[in-house]
């Protein structure tokens, strides 16, 4: 057992199911949505893209780039509701709240399609 391996899979399925975990529930409940829980997902998938630097291969290429674009998504998100919250000083309201959720569902489709890629990764190993 290749204990990077396990490492890069544990990783990148840890920032799937956090980025799943913000982004399920309905999208107009404030409560729902946890901003720990948001920033455990941008932490997670900023150890995803420190991981992925090592790999020199193509489809190590696409990984990243999933990760950066995860990345992006949560970052903005993350900005969306501290600039709400601490330069306009207003309390979280539905109009603001979506559009965070809709960044981490954006987040959310490219951490899927790492896992797509991981998957797709191990069966051609494995033949």
């Amino acid at each position: 057992m290749n204990l990077e391996k396990v490492v890069f899979s544990f990783f990148i399925i840890l920032a799937c199911t956090l980025n799943y975990g913000f982004f399920s529930g309905d999208h107009e409940s404030l409560q729902v949505h946890n901003s720990t829980e948001l920033f455990a997902a941008l932490l997670v998938n900023l150890i995803v893209v420190v991981l992925k630097f090592g790999d020199r291969t193509h489809l190590g290429a696409i990984h990243l780039s999933t990760s950066l674009v995860a990345l992006l998504q949560l970052i903005g998100a993350s900005f969306v509701w501290m600039w709400h919250i601490h330069m306009q000083q207003q309390a979280m309201d539905v109009p603001t709240m979506a559009t965070i959720v809709s960044l981490s569902g954006g987040a959310l489709l490219a951490n899927l399609f790492s896992v797509i890629l991981l998957i797709g990764e191990t069966l051609r190993q494995s033949r």
